[in-house]
């Protein structure tokens, strides 16, 4: 099956924008997820990534420039095998605990193979 991968801006029933970086494919989905109104540009997040996936972006929001933590693009369609060294599927990543407004999540909704 092939990759899909995603860098997918909503609006929340508040209006507000939640972004999601990620992919995917036929073993399941695999996203970082950053909500823009409680990310406020402090960049723990960013200096606890052991992978440097993520870094500081101004960002064009509510009619101003705020800088915001995002993916690099590059890492994107990578986030399943990026996010391993932190062992997501048994503690939130660093990225996540490292944040005080609890803006940024990590998304991963593996398919289960049947043998």
């Amino acid at each position: 099956m092939q990759k899909l991968y995603m860098i997918n801006h909503k609006l929340n029933k508040d209006d507000k924008m939640i972004t999601y970086y990620g992919y995917t494919d036929g073993s399941g989905e695999y996203y970082v997820v950053i909500d823009s109104d409680k990310c406020t540009g402090c960049e723990k997040c960013v200096k606890q990534c052991p992978k440097t996936a993520l870094q500081m972006e101004m960002t064009f929001i509510d009619l101003e420039d705020k800088p915001l933590a995002v993916v690099k693009k590059e890492y994107c369609n990578k986030i399943k095998y990026i996010c391993t060294e932190c062992k997501p599927e048994k503690n939130p990543p660093l990225c996540v605990l490292s944040c005080p407004t609890k803006a940024i999540k990590y998304v991963s909704t593996p398919i289960e193979m049947k043998s």
